[in-house]
């Protein structure tokens, strides 16, 4: 299985924000869309960085609650590791573990196109193995 593949059934929208935003309309947009990430791009679907819950709470405990009045640009990871369409489910779920990463953007003819959440991955991979499963039933009951 493929990225592309995951994308076709969950679809390719992704919350993004800009640098200069703030750590608190961050984490309103998070709670509000009830996702973990956010993407920050420079509004052209170039990746500037990426922003995790993770990334607001260090905020907050290194800075205090005047942490959320910080742009985004001061606590996001710009150092953003990504996937392709064509990499395969698997590649992808060595990457996210190696990396200890929950979202990996998606990006194609180096724009971002996407995004991958272990969620999806789990998701994913279940829908396979009942598959799997399924057919082995047939295969035994058919015998």
């Amino acid at each position: 299985m493929h990225v592309a593949e995951i994308l076709d059934t969950k679809g390719y929208s992704v919350v993004t924000l800009k640098p200069n935003n703030t750590l608190a309309d961050a984490a309103h947009l998070l709670v509000d869309r009830g996702i973990g990430t956010v993407v920050v791009t420079s509004g052209d679907d170039i990746i500037l960085g990426i922003l995790s819950e993770r990334d607001i709470v260090r905020a907050v405990s290194k800075l205090g609650a005047s942490a959320l009045d910080a742009q985004i640009s001061e606590h996001m990871t710009k150092a953003v590791k990504t996937v392709v369409k064509s990499d395969r489910v698997r590649s992808l779920m060595e990457r996210m573990t190696e990396g200890r990463f929950r979202h990996m953007p998606v990006v194609e003819n180096g724009r971002l196109c996407g995004i991958i959440s272990i969620g999806d991955v789990v998701k994913s991979r279940l829908g396979e193995l009942e598959a799997e499963a399924s057919a082995m039933r047939d295969y035994i009951a058919s015998a």
